[in-house]
């Protein structure tokens, strides 16, 4: 019964539209069989999300500001991946872009969908290890610091809040239990 379908749309309209995000309002039949709304925003492209670690269990974070929270974020390197192009390829070109560094390899642990209730956004989070560091090259709407910082740091700063990001947080606390359950 679980997997059956109990909503009914009776009309949708886009309601906004650019390139990376539409906004559609459906007019529906609620599962209790009330008639409503429910607003829906497609996403685009993948959200990618890549946790570095070298041979210490150091890991980088990139610091930005993010404007739809109008606040400062701590995150692991991570930006969207379009449909077309494999998920590994955008999780390379994301590392070099806000990093500077190539890994050796490459290891999917988690997806995930990032806010389902109004959301169809998917994340792939993968850890990159044996790294070589090179040059970083930001977009022209990125303004960047990055930080090394021990990895128990990182996971420290999910436990006090200090990173809010769910990728970063989900990417952070997988892979503390795969260090622990010697998985990494």
């Amino acid at each position: 019964m679980e997997e059956i379908n109990p909503w009914k749309t009776l009309e949708s309209d886009i309601k906004y539209d650019n390139n990376w995000i539409r906004l559609t309002e459906h007019q529906v039949i609620n599962p209790s069989g009330g008639q409503g709304i429910y607003g829906t925003v497609h996403f685009k492209n993948l959200a990618i999300g890549i946790l570095p670690l070298d041979e210490n269990y150091n890991t980088w974070l990139v610091g930005q500001y993010r404007y739809a929270l109008n606040a400062y974020s701590w995150e692991i390197p991570e930006g969207g991946g379009p449909f077309h192009e494999e998920p590994l390829e955008s999780a390379r070109r994301e590392l070099l872009e806000e990093t500077g560094m190539s890994a050796k390899n490459w290891k999917e642990i988690q997806r995930m969908h990032l806010s389902n209730s109004v959301s169809d956004e998917l994340s792939i989070i993968y850890i990159a290890t044996g790294l070589i560091q090179g040059i970083a090259m930001p977009e022209e709407t990125e303004q960047l610091v990055i930080r090394k910082l021990p990895f128990n740091e990182a996971y420290q700063m999910v436990l006090d809040g200090t990173i809010t990001d769910s990728v970063s947080v989900a990417a952070i606390l997988k892979a503390k239990l795969m260090i622990i359950n010697g998985e990494l």
